[in-house]
């Protein structure tokens, strides 16, 4: 379990997984979402964490379990740490994409890109 108070992952996850259910679902169904990632093909770690943060989102707050507060703080660990790793050209690249596979959409207004 993290050392962050839920209260704290709930806020961070909030402002970070920027996607709604239904976008990351559209986005993982994408030959982009798919050729990036841990392992080279549909099951990378960051498809399977994405397809786990639209049950999680589904979910009634008070209904989460320890480990959907334990993924949650994963997630949020993920994002802040790619997310201070912008390349260059970070239109189109596979940091974007990760990015995307783990609910978080970096040129959306807010999304730090």
């Amino acid at each position: 379990m993290s050392d962050k108070s839920r209260e704290e992952i709930w806020c961070e996850w909030r402002d970070l997984v920027n996607m709604a259910p239904k976008e990351i679902e559209d986005w993982l169904a994408t030959d982009e979402s798919k050729s990036v990632g841990d392992t080279g093909d549909a099951d990378s770690t960051g498809r399977k964490s994405g397809k786990r943060i639209i049950e999680i989102k589904r979910t009634n707050k008070d209904d989460l379990t320890d480990d959907d507060w334990d993924h949650m703080a994963t997630v949020v660990g993920y994002i802040k740490r790619h997310g201070a790793q912008v390349p260059d050209a970070p239109e189109g690249s596979d940091w974007a994409y990760s990015m995307k596979n783990w609910g978080h959409d970096p040129f959306k207004e807010g999304g730090k890109a």
